[in-house]
Formats: structure tokens, C-alpha cells, sequence
């Protein structure tokens, strides 16, 4: 089990020369995402690169997503970071990988905003942001981005683990407190809508299925 979770580390990992580079928290965490990883990759085509931080800065979180030159970058920024893990405080450790895992999804779900080229769009019928504080207009545009990759998240986890599924959803929810109308990363306007998996259409790609209970979401925004 040991040698195929390295191997699989070793190929989503071309960047290094060997999994033997990683700490045991990034192997922890990468280990834990690897079914999403391998999804996005294998099926989904997706061009993820994953990168690791030779050492974190102060204001880095450890997981987080970015897009260069046609490519997604997941970076992870846990060296030299003693709160790298503080977002699954009181999680149950057996429960962690779940967290993790969802965690990936989310990011994986703004890969794919990205390669559609629909970053900060919304669909047709909804009202684009303009005028007003360019600051306001920020927030609410990367609130919904945040929205929509915490519903990927959901319907990952409905899909893979059903019977986890109000577990992850209650410390989703959890996480994205207060209010949703304030910070950038309030989300209970979508999380709300998902407080089950049945919310989900059934049969729809995951990607679909995110999709249509944001634009429900987005309904309740206007």
C-alpha cells in the first residue's frame, strides 16, 4: 500500500525528483487528495501542476490555487508554517483525510472555473458586477468563486462518500462562519442549499451538478 501511494505521489508530483522530498505532513495531505488528484488528471484532462513551497509565508494558507500560462498551480505552503494544519482542529483524526480531501475538490473545482474560462462570470440571466466600490465588487466576485468550488467540494463527497457526507458538510459550514455576507470566503448562501447530498441532481457530471445549485445561490444574491 506504502509503495503504490508513493508512486502515485511520484506522478502527480513530476515537479520533484523524488516523493522522498516531501515532509510527512504534505505526503499526509497529498495522500489524501490523490483520488481527486488522479480524477482531474486521468479523466478530466485538467492541467494541474502541483508545487511546493520551499518555506511558507506568513500570510500563506496551506492549500491554495493558482493559474499561469494556461496551466492550474496547487501550491502547498506548510514548511516552516506551525498553523499549516489548524483548519481541521477539532476534527477527529480518523475523519481528517475526509477533510483534506474535500479540500482538494474545492481547489480542483477552480481549476476548472478557470480552463472554461469563466473566472468571475456568471451565467447568462445573472447580473455582472460593475459600478460601485471596486473593492465591494471584489469580494462579492470571489465569494462566488468560493461558492462554487465548496459546492464541488459537496458533490465529491456525496459522490465518493455518501455516508460522510453530513460530517463533511457540518465542518464546512463550520469553517465558512460568520455571516454570508461578510468576507470574501462567507459561502452559507450555496452551503446552505447542500445541507444534504440529495441536493444534488442525480446523474448530472460533478461539475454540473455544482453548477446548478450555484446558480440557485445566485438567485438568492440579486
Amino acid at each position: 500500500m506504502i509503495k503504490r501511494t508513493l508512486s502515485l505521489l511520484l506522478f502527480l508530483l513530476s515537479g520533484l525528483a523524488s516523493a522522498a522530498q516531501l515532509t510527512d505532513v504534505e505526503i499526509r495531505w497529498l495522500t489524501a487528495g490523490a483520488a481527486v488528484l488522479n480524477y482531474a488528471k486521468q479523466e478530466l484532462k485538467l492541467p494541474v501542476d502541483i508545487t511546493v513551497q520551499p518555506q511558507a509565508r506568513p500570510t500563506d494558507v496551506p492549500l491554495a490555487l493558482g493559474y499561469q500560462d494556461g496551466r492550474c498551480k496547487l501550491v502547498l505552503s506548510m514548511r516552516g508554517n506551525p498553523n499549516a494544519e489548524d483548519i481541521l482542529d477539532g476534527v477527529p483524526a480518523a475523519q481528517r483525510p475526509l477533510m483534506i480531501e474535500a479540500m482538494v475538490a474545492h481547489e480542483i473545482g477552480h481549476c476548472w472555473r478557470y480552463v472554461q474560462g469563466a473566472w468571475h462570470a456568471v451565467p447568462s440571466g445573472f447580473e455582472q458586477d460593475r459600478g460601485g466600490a471596486q473593492q465591494e465588487d471584489g469580494l462579492r466576485e470571489t465569494r462566488r468563486e468560493e461558492g462554487y468550488a465548496d459546492l464541488v467540494a459537496l458533490a465529491w463527497t456525496q459522490r465518493r462518500h455518501p455516508e460522510q457526507y453530513a460530517a463533511v458538510a457540518a465542518w464546512m459550514r463550520q469553517v465558512r462562519q460568520p455571516s454570508p455576507a461578510t468576507g470574501s470566503h462567507s459561502t452559507l448562501t450555496w452551503l446552505q442549499l447542500a445541507s444534504t447530498g440529495a441536493a444534488f441532481p442525480a446523474g448530472l457530471p460533478l461539475f454540473e451538478q455544482a453548477g446548478s445549485l450555484w446558480r440557485q445561490g445566485l438567485a438568492r444574491e440579486e
